[in-house]
């Protein structure tokens, strides 16, 4: 029991604070609407050729002199030496060709990409990271996420101080913020272009799958449950994805409704009361804790009526993809739409696959 709750409130300091994708304020508006709306603003490869995404912080893929949470930043002429203090910042890196410029990195990082990393780098708690060790390395520049400030603290202030050019990359609401954070990621590493691809086969893939969606009558919209914490006795809620991120937003471009999207809170709890009434057609899970997650929650006492359970289409969805936010979030809502819709989408291929399962190569 004590290690489910460690791992419960493991994953609600993740949801709040940036590895789960909570929503910045900042950005949730233009994200959404540039989303909805992007053949006003001309086509998706078009944007990404232009090194634009419509979102409200575009310029600072522009310019260079402030970082995604608006920081003064000076960057380096020639980028050399990288330290990422987040896992999906070190896979966009990774997939630009970078991972023998990350001179170190943050533990989860290291655990999920040690095979494209170099041997025994050093590796840093993301919450209380090792600032003298860190301005020790020299590195030209340090990428930081919004988790790091979760306590209130800027923990990376020494090495600010130090003069080295630290960015932050606050968590992603929508599409158009990840999309803008790799062609930020991408200026600030002199791989402008290899961005550009990235965020043009993510952005073409997006409009593919908006095509089809299109398809999709009102009345054949499916009610689906996205959660990530699997409800139990000793912790009987349910969290799930609400307004104002991008899960919401990627379960809407499939063409399905998320039950839970119309709830104020980003990251709601629900309870198993609330959540059978909303009688979801299908459950996708993101649960990386609960063993035998698909037949447990089949077989949940009281959800026996849920249309989902009946139906047996219930669904788990791989938590690192879905979770960091990142492209590879369109490998994570291909799966969702062949699990929501296997005929619909039938013939809709993932344009990462190739580099997801390079990712789960075993380490040497």
């Amino acid at each position: 029991m004590k290690k489910r709750f460690l791992e419960l409130a493991l994953v609600l300091t993740m949801m709040c604070t940036g590895v789960f994708g909570c929503a910045n304020n900042g950005a949730k508006e233009a994200g959404a609407e540039v989303s909805a709306e992007a053949g006003a603003e001309g086509s998706l490869s078009e944007n990404a050729a232009a090194g634009t995404s419509g979102s409200s912080s575009d310029d600072t893929a522009q310019n260079g002199k402030t970082d995604r949470s608006g920081n003064p930043i000076e960057v380096p002429e020639n980028v050399e030496t990288i330290i990422s203090m987040a896992p999906s910042t070190t896979q966009i890196l990774i997939d630009l060709g970078l991972g023998d410029k990350i001179v170190a990195c943050d533990t989860y990082s290291y655990g999920s990409y040690s095979a494209d990393l170099k041997a025994d780098i050093p590796q840093f708690d993301m919450m209380t990271p090792d600032q003298e060790k860190i301005v020790s390395l020299n590195a030209d520049v340090v990428f930081t996420t919004g988790m790091s400030a979760s306590h209130g603290e800027d923990v990376f202030a020494s090495v600010k101080e130090a003069g080295i050019c630290v960015c932050d990359i606050p968590s992603s609401a929508s599409l158009a913020d990840i999309e803008a954070d790799i062609l930020f990621i991408g200026d600030v590493v002199k791989k402008n272009d290899e961005a550009k691809k990235i965020v043009a086969e993510m952005q073409d893939s997006i409009a593919e799958i908006k095509n089809v969606a299109m398809n999709i009558k009102d009345d054949q919209k499916k009610k689906v449950l996205f959660e990530l914490f699997t409800p139990s006795a000793e912790s009987p809620t349910i969290y799930t994805a609400g307004s104002g991120t991008y899960i919401t937003e990627m379960i809407e471009l499939i063409g399905a409704e998320n039950v839970a999207g119309k709830e104020k809170d980003d990251w709601p709890a629900l309870t198993e009361e609330a959540a059978i009434a909303m009688n979801p057609q299908v459950i996708l899970t993101a649960d990386m804790y609960t063993d035998d997650v698909i037949n447990v929650l089949l077989g949940m006492s009281g959800w026996e009526n849920v249309t989902a359970i009946k139906d047996k289409a219930v669904y788990q969805i791989d938590n690192d993809t879905v979770n960091r936010p990142n492209h590879h979030v369109v490998s994570a809502m291909v799966e969702m739409a062949k699990a929501i819709y296997p005929e619909v989408y039938k013939d809709l291929e993932d344009p990462f696959a190739n580099d997801n399962a390079k990712e789960e190569k075993p380490a040497a």
